[in-house]
């Protein structure tokens, strides 16, 4: 019997999203599935006080070894992919799903003269289309009630059919036009079948032919003024589509594909696979690997397909009998070397593979789900290994090693620069105790007083006033609190320091008052987001402030190499280094902080648009002329004429626009050096 506690699993590991979830016992057999709308609020009940469990439950949490989960987008999708899977893998302690005579099925009765829709339970009968099974019945009957508008089929018993036939007069259906009331001769028994395959068509997946055909019709009776009769065909193609529910784990019956999605670091990738069996999701696979050379997207997906299906006996592994290499192969990115992968697969299936990427429809929508499933197993992966104490103490070892350090670097600081093309220039500094971020000691700095692409400058200003901060601080000062010019002396989002949510780190010094002082606690290491000219600009700013026991390095982008003071060669560390893991991390941390703080500036010094300052030009025009035109630029090239063609603009009004946008210069395209994205223009 396992204890539970053994394999729950970390506090934030699992998401609060919907997904399923699989318990497995110690030989990797799954013996329950079960889905969720929250996936950490469901795990978390089976991880309480085994007294507190149902017996069953209990039983089946003390029999299991493992626990892994899914995510999908919604719930429905979970609750399909939990059918399948159950249906997959029979799980001994499941018993929803497991009898078909539990559950019903939407039923076609094509072997009648006119067929009828009804919901049918337990086994199935020849002649009839089965589509489902379906959680409820009631869902089945929702679904029906839209498409009768357009496929109006026979739904009746046939003890109601055959008294409307005695009779000759249709039932409340045929009244209210949701039944083409065959009963009454209203339609030939051919024409009713049609109708029933046509239904058929839809519930199978081929939903573009008949919407594109109510479409055409709806135009057609639209031009010929029958205005009744196409309010009635949009009616009718607004109900196929709210009843086409799009479900991203459930395909067309005779889909067979492998989807693969890749999520990636510049450390490492995660590698997901979903294995799609007669249009259901029929298994999952996925690794972490490391990236020990600089491989792209589509490099990864070369390298996965190979470790995928090279190995005959493991392609299409926990698939359930559905393994091997199918018919398509779905990715996110093609590779380089595409045409021979697929002749490569084709050889090893035996017939011919499709190897491409999903532009639209459910196939993409399903891709989606594989490559957040990816994001998620990578989050995961980093998480344990930077809450992972041993970890984090290897990573400090190495780091002292590699840079020749006295001792462990228990705190370390990290600076960046960010500006968008030498305007706007901020600087940011994150903190990392541990080998843990210390977000509430986040501070972020405005530059002022000079202007232009010159980041080592602007680093030794930012370094220069962090370490002026900490010795007015150390010397028991009050200047802090009057303000430093220039600085924001923010945490910004992050909570401030000695608050309830961290206590506060060795050796603070406080205030007469009680609180924190903000700078008053020195790093170990200061790293620098950039190269020697950055990493000796930062030495240079503490040897001016005569603070010599405080170490520093730079990571570059490029290779990432690490720089030291003086020194002409880097510092290599292995790619899986623990230690080039960690300042990465702090490196990447920085960066995103300044990115943020230099973007949030920005949107709050938009520059005015060169239409703001026409007199008698209000908000209502100046929309409408950029819908007419569709861009600034057009608006630019248009005459006085073409300007009094927009509704509300008259000639005297399009004048003073023109010689407004002809006072006004053209801006150059505006390019984020920190990021390299083009921002405007």
């Amino acid at each position: 019997m396992a204890d539970p506690s053994t394999y729950r699993p970390a506090p934030g590991e699992v998401p609060d999203t919907p997904g399923v979830y699989r318990f497995r016992d110690e030989h990797r057999r799954v013996i329950y599935v079960g889905k969720a709308k929250s996936l950490r609020r469901r795990l978390a009940s089976y991880f309480q006080d085994i007294a507190a469990l149902h017996p069953r439950t209990a039983t089946m949490v003390t029999t299991a070894a493992s626990v892994e989960w899914t995510v999908v987008s919604t719930e429905v999708e979970a609750l399909q992919l939990e059918y399948g899977w159950i249906k997959e893998y029979d799980p001994r302690f499941n018993v929803k799903y497991r009898d078909d005579k539990s559950y019903p099925s939407l039923a076609v009765t094509l072997n009648e003269e006119f067929p009828r829709v009804r919901v049918m339970r337990g086994p199935k009968r020849r002649g009839v289309r089965y589509f489902g099974p379906y959680p409820h019945a009631w869902a089945i009957r929702e679904t029906v009630d839209l498409l009768l508008r357009a496929f109006p089929v026979r739904t009746c018993s046939d003890g109601v059919f055959k008294r409307a036939r005695q009779v000759g007069r249709p039932c409340l259906l045929g009244y209210i036009e949701k039944c083409a009331a065959p009963c009454t001769g209203r339609v030939t028994p051919d024409e009713h079948r049609e109708l029933a395959e046509r239904f058929c068509e839809f519930m199978a997946g081929r939903t573009g032919t008949h919407l594109r055909r109510l479409e055409g019709e709806m135009a057609a009776a639209a031009e010929a003024m029958e205005y009744e009769r196409a309010a009635r065909l949009r009616d009718d193609i607004a109900a196929l589509r709210r009843a086409m529910e799009k479900n991203a784990v459930v395909l067309d019956d005779a889909t067979d594909a492998d989807l693969l999605a890749v999520a990636a670091d510049e450390l490492e990738a995660a590698v997901q696979i979903f294995h799609v069996r007669g249009g259901r999701v029929r298994g999952q696979r996925g690794w972490i690997s490391d990236r020990v050379e600089d491989v792209s997207v589509a490099g990864l997906v070369e390298h996965a397909l190979q470790q995928l299906y090279g190995d005959e006996s493991g392609a299409g592994e926990d698939v359930g009998g559905g393994g091997g290499v199918p018919r398509e192969v779905l990715v996110p990115e093609l590779p380089g070397s595409a045409e021979a992968l697929t002749d490569w697969l084709a050889e090893r299936r035996g017939s011919r593979v499709e190897l491409r990427v999903p532009r639209r429809g459910d196939k993409r929508e399903l891709l989606a789900t594989v490559t957040r499933n990816a994001e998620h197993a990578l989050a995961v992966h980093k998480t344990k290994r930077a809450s992972d104490l041993t970890t984090r103490s290897r990573a400090l070892e190495e780091i002292t090693e590699a840079l020749g350090l006295d001792s462990a670097p228990l705190r370390i600081e990290c600076f960046d620069i960010s500006h968008l093309q030498g305007e706007e220039v901020v600087g940011s500094m994150v903190v990392f105790e541990d080998g843990l971020a210390r977000k509430g000691e986040y501070r972020r700095f405005k530059i002022r007083g000079f202007e232009g692409q010159d980041d080592v400058r602007a680093m030794h200003e930012v370094v220069s006033r962090r370490f002026r901060r900490y010795l007015r601080e150390m010397e028991n000062t009050d200047e802090w609190s009057t303000g430093d010019t220039g600085d924001t002396g923010a945490p910004g989002t992050a909570p401030a320091p000695g608050g309830d949510d961290e206590p506060l780190p060795t050796g603070t010094v406080r205030d007469e008052e009680g609180r924190p002082r903000r700078f008053a606690y020195p790093p170990q290491l200061v790293v620098v987001d950039g190269g020697p000219a950055q990493v000796a600009a930062a030495r240079r700013a503490m040897d001016e402030l005569g603070i010599d026991d405080v170490a520093v390095c730079g990571l570059a982008k490029r290779l990432e190499e690490v720089w030291l003071p003086d020194e002409e060669d880097p510092v290599v560390l292995s790619r899986t280094s623990e230690g080039l893991y960690l300042l990465q991390r702090v490196r990447d941390e920085a960066h995103r902080f300044a990115i943020r703080y230099q973007r949030t500036r920005r949107s709050a010094t938009v520059r005015r648009g060169p239409l703001d300052d026409v007199p008698g030009l209000g908000e209502t025009r100046r929309t409408a002329l950029l819908r007419h035109f569709g861009s600034l630029k057009r608006l630019r090239a248009a005459d006085v004429d073409q300007l009094c063609e927009v509704p509300g603009i008259g000639r005297r009004t399009a004048e003073t626009i023109v010689a407004a946008l002809a006072a006004e210069p053209v801006p150059a395209p505006a390019v984020n050096t920190a990021t390299g994205e083009i921002i405007e223009g």
